[in-house]
């Protein structure tokens, strides 16, 4: 039974969680989170400051401590808003993996909601129709609008408390006119969410996050009445445990807003629900829900204490475990997110599907010759179906386009390295051969480069059969012998020749990866 480690790096806090596959399902073993504010100096001068590096650094050995104890066989951590905007990011990235050995990736926003998304529908029971996902973080805010479990769209705002605080906030209470530019700010960029998100129908707001958590805590014990007594939303079972849902209505959000707004951080400390830490930054937050609540005609929200750590899980299941229930859901969304970036950048389908046919062809028939890591299988499809999308730049020199397109794309399900790969396999499709210090390798680690020359070799195979646009699709068989490769064309309605030839053309490469022949004939 594997056992998966999730740390979540953002803003305002650091995350981690770790869960075991047990009968096809995540069973949690341990959670800790800790107060960073990693973001805190970004907003204000672009940098991540000494501290707040050392801050973290020293969460995440703690965190690591914990990893190492659990036997985890497969970590991810990676890392929002703050990273994003950070020019020392690439610094601090090189002194994480110099501490920890781990590679914490830097994920966008679009990601980020997609991940959320994921672990909130994979974990929270009941959730259906038409909801609405609000994740409001220390340096953004992702809106993601889900039907019947899906994505529909995803908004990414700068909207995060802690980005707000520093930006807006420089007095304790905030004074009236600081509050007014935040609100004008707030609304603004909740504009720009609405052209892309229709709340209409929504039947559920779920929140996560501690601002979401510490609002509806609040709402549920101050009460209407501004009673103590009421029953607690988001309970804690016991010490240490995640806290449960909890719901908050728009009149309560907004009362509670404007109440806070009024306070100085010790009167805001005291509030039941808010805490120390979290009242540094809940005016901002709570200023973000009220505007997003009655500007998105939400009646209130759920609180979830599921967020992006459950997502990254959810998704290490998924890719790992074809048996679980979000397996093929996730296999779907990620080949629907390749066509939707392939039909964008004017890729003709009705070329590219046999070509990705044929990649996919060569790969199971030549896997005891190319060895490839099963993964690759999925690359190959991807590359073949995105090979052509660097023409929409230019026709000259498409290739080098295509590669630039599918690495700084938004592509669903696939992390910055895995795009990188795609970018690097349908790259070299033209004259060019992969060298070690190109551009398309540089990013990938130096394990990776061989499997990258051979899904190359099987995707320029792929093209060289699919060469008459006008013929119909020719079949072939694969024979693999210890020194040559036979690849049998039957030829269509208008012959072979043409990609009989090309093959031909290929075979001087394919000697030069494989070491074997490369015998293309008429069957």
């Amino acid at each position: 039974m594997p056992t998966f480690a999730a740390i979540d790096i953002g803003s305002n806090s650091c995350r981690m969680k770790i869960a075991r596959v047990v009968a096809h399902q995540l069973k949690t073993l341990a959670e800790d989170r800790e107060v960073t504010r990693l973001g805190a100096s970004v907003f204000e001068s672009g940098l991540v400051s000494p501290e707040a590096m050392a801050l973290t650094l020293r969460a995440l050995k703690r965190f690591q401590r914990t990893v190492q104890q659990h036997g985890v066989d497969q970590i991810r951590v990676v890392a929002t808003a703050a990273m994003r905007d950070a020019r020392n990011g690439p610094a601090f990235q090189a002194w994480v993996k110099a501490e920890t050995g781990w590679n914490m990736e830097i994920i966008s926003g679009l990601e980020e909601g997609r991940l959320i998304h994921r672990g909130v529908i994979a974990g929270e029971v009941g959730v259906g129709g038409k909801v609405l996902l609000i994740d409001l973080g220390g340096g953004s805010c992702e809106i993601t609008l889900s039907e019947h479990k899906r994505i529909k769209e995803t908004s990414s705002v700068p909207l995060g408390a802690v980005r707000l605080t520093e930006q807006f906030l420089r007095s304790d209470p905030p004074t009236a006119e600081d509050l007014g530019r935040m609100s004008r700010w707030i609304q603004r960029e909740l504009r720009r969410a609405h052209r892309k998100i229709n709340p209409e129908r929504v039947t559920l707001a779920i929140a996560t996050s501690g601002t979401a958590f510490a609002l509806s805590e609040a709402c549920a014990l101050l009460g209407k009445n501004g009673s103590k007594t009421a029953p607690r939303a988001g309970r804690r079972t016991k010490p240490g445990a995640a806290p449960t849902g909890g719901n908050a209505g728009t009149k309560d959000v907004s009362k509670l807003a404007r109440r806070l707004a009024t306070l100085t951080l010790p009167e805001r400390e005291a509030v039941p629900g808010i805490g120390p830490r979290r009242a540094e930054i809940i005016v901002a937050g709570a200023e973000v829900f009220r505007e997003l609540l009655e500007s998105f005609g939400l009646p209130g929200f759920r609180y979830s204490p599921l967020g992006l750590r459950d997502g990254i899980l959810a998704q290490m299941l998924a890719e790992q475990d074809a048996r679980a229930e979000a397996h093929k859901e996730f296999e779907h969304e990620r080949w629907q997110s390749v066509l939707a970036t392939a039909q964008r950048y004017g890729v003709d389908m009705r070329q590219a599907e046999p070509v990705r046919a044929h990649a996919v062809q060569l790969y199971r028939e030549l896997k005891p010759m190319h060895a490839l890591p099963p993964e690759y299988e999925t690359w190959l499809q991807a590359a073949a179906m995105l090979r052509d999308t660097g023409k929409f730049i230019n026709h000259q020199g498409h290739h080098r386009h295509t590669q630039y397109i599918v690495s700084s794309s938004e592509i669903y399900g696939y992390t910055q390295l895995q795009r990188t790969l795609v970018s690097a396999i349908s790259r070299y499709l033209g004259k060019s051969r992969p060298q070690p210090g190109d551009r398309a390798l540089r990013n990938i680690p130096a394990e990776e480069h061989k499997h990258v020359l051979r899904a190359v070799v099987l995707l320029r195979m792929a093209v060289a059969l699919n060469q008459d646009r006008a013929s119909d699709v020719l079949r072939v068989a694969a024979k693999v012998y210890p020194k040559r490769v036979y690849l049998e064309l039957k030829p269509g309605r208008t012959g072979a020749e043409l990609e009989l030839w090309s093959l031909r053309k290929e075979a001087d490469y394919f000697r030069e990866v494989f070491g074997r022949e490369l015998l293309p004939v008429l069957a």
